[in-house]
């Protein structure tokens, strides 16, 4: 199987082991596109620059989904946000990355109906317990909160995907809050990437912190109006 792209474990730490999203939508979606864009940025495609994110290199990363981003953002002719592609990019990104999993054997897909009307797709792993590649995605991103010091690079954008999109909260309840905090703090501040690829990275999250917020502002005003 292929390396995991950021996407595929955010996606793996978001569902549940009986395969239900527990981050909800469009959170998710918010959280994949950012993934998407800070793998580009990892691997040296994408910067910002004049808080504008620009291509530093069109060369294809060897990854659909990312390849694909990556020509989106070249083709385009007006010089954008990161904010502006997180919402560009989020649509049908759950499906894909889902169905790559699935293809990957990493995931299955089950299909029924709630009250045998409302149609409901779920996705476990094919034996019901915690998929190994969650399960060492989560291991990683622990190990580095408990210890102290450097910390690699796709396991400092991963910690802070899960932050941005609020997931921190539910798959680190065992580590103390002002421990989370802090450490987490620590590693976003930390010289772990080149300074472009980290600036890129905080525009991003930032970016993704930003979308979610207004989305549920939005839907309390809706609720409660």
């Amino acid at each position: 199987m292929a390396p995991l792209t950021l996407a595929d474990e955010l996606v793996l730490l978001a569902y549940d082991d009986t395969g239900v999203n527990r981050l909800g939508r469009p959170h998710l979606d918010y959280g994949l596109s950012g993934a998407v864009l800070l793998e580009l940025a990892l691997a040296g495609r994408v910067e910002v620059t004049d808080d504008r994110l620009v291509v530093k290199d069109p060369t294809p990363v060897g990854h659909p989904l990312l390849d694909d981003a990556l020509a989106r953002v070249a083709a385009d002719g007006k010089r954008r946000r990161p904010k502006d592609w997180i919402s560009r990019l989020a649509k049908g990104l759950p499906d894909q990355v889902l169905s790559g999993l699935v293809d990957a054997g990493v995931l299955r897909r089950d299909s029924d109906r709630v009250l045998l009307v409302f149609p409901r797709t779920r996705y476990p792993s094919p034996t019901g317990a915690e998929p190994a590649a969650e399960t060492a995605a989560r291991q990683r991103m622990i190990d580095a909160l408990l210890a102290d010091g450097p910390v690699e690079a796709r396991t400092a954008a991963l910690l802070g995907l899960t932050r941005a999109v609020g997931l921190d909260r539910k798959i680190f309840r065992e580590l103390p809050k002002e421990r989370l905090k802090a450490r987490t703090t620590e590693i976003a501040d930390g010289d772990w990437a080149s300074a472009a690829t980290k600036k890129a990275i905080e525009e991003t999250q930032a970016a993704i912190m930003m979308a979610t917020t207004v989305t549920t502002t939005a839907a309390i005003i809706t609720t409660t109006s």
